[in-house]
């Protein structure tokens, strides 16, 4: 085993097979410095990440980088982004060889065994981890911009946030047939809703000084506490439904784009 891949990396690879390996590869964290935030990635064999356009804002290229799962971190030099279909190509400063393919499927069968590796959580690697679940179904999203509808499937599986942007792929396969998109989130009711926006908005009470991991500190009233608690209980329960957009949109996105297809 190299000793500068990661100890965690070299057992994940080790215990999966040849698509798992190359899957593994592929996979990068993408990490957003102004908002914090991170989602999952995946290389093209044309040099393009793929992920969602929600995991890197509007951001300036110097604000993402792209961690592989060797703990590499690559600057971005390009960024295109589809509102539309929540998808984003970046092209780092550096090239990077090697990737996974598109299958270009229109159906997949209900029932059909998919997976996906990503940062779900927080997961912070490097080594990404595997998620299965299977076909439930399929959903036509409407775009912002126009009349058209987006493709996507609906998963039954574990999907957390920062599995964002990862690929769906066939369980044993490495050949892309959708992007994680989003998962589900139990229904709050309207005045659950109310009540914890005006926490979050409340300025009188107790204060509280609260320090993020980087040191950063923030005073709280212990109501914005409230608030802050419910809404992270609330978007880190599991329910098992998310939506991938499928290979079909991302194809048409690559072509809008004049970036080179790199399918089976």
């Amino acid at each position: 085993m190299e000793e500068s891949i990661p100890i965690s990396t070299q057992l994940s690879s080790l215990a999966t097979n040849t698509p798992g390996k190359n899957a593994i590869k592929s996979v990068y964290m993408i990490v957003n410095k102004t908002s914090g935030s991170k989602g999952s990635g995946f290389l093209l064999q044309n040099g393009f990440i793929i992920t969602n356009k929600h995991v890197i804002g509007s951001n300036l290229n110097d604000d993402i980088i792209a961690i592989s799962s060797n703990g590499h971190q690559y600057t971005i030099s390009k960024k295109i982004i589809d509102a539309d279909r929540d998808l984003a190509a970046i092209k780092t400063d550096i090239p990077i060889s090697g990737g996974l393919l598109i299958d270009p499927v229109d159906n997949i069968e209900l029932g059909t065994t998919v997976s996906t590796w990503g940062y779900p959580l927080y997961w912070n690697g490097p080594n990404p981890l595997l998620s299965v679940g299977y076909i439930a179904g399929y959903k036509l999203a409407p775009r912002i911009n126009n009349g058209k509808n987006v493709k996507a499937f609906v998963i039954n599986g574990a999907l957390n946030n920062g599995n964002s942007g990862g690929p769906l792929i066939r369980f044993n396969d490495d050949k892309i047939i959708g992007v994680v998109v989003s998962k589900a989130l139990p229904i709050i009711s309207p005045f659950a809703k109310q009540a914890i926006d005006c926490f979050s908005t409340n300025k009188s009470g107790v204060v509280f000084n609260a320090t993020d991991e980087k040191g950063k500190v923030t005073p709280l009233v212990e109501s914005q506490v409230v608030s802050i608690i419910l809404k992270e209980f609330h978007e880190m329960h599991q329910v098992m439904i998310g939506d991938a957009i499928s290979s079909e949109e991302l194809i048409a996105f690559l072509k809008q784009n004049s970036i080179e297809l790199p399918v089976i």
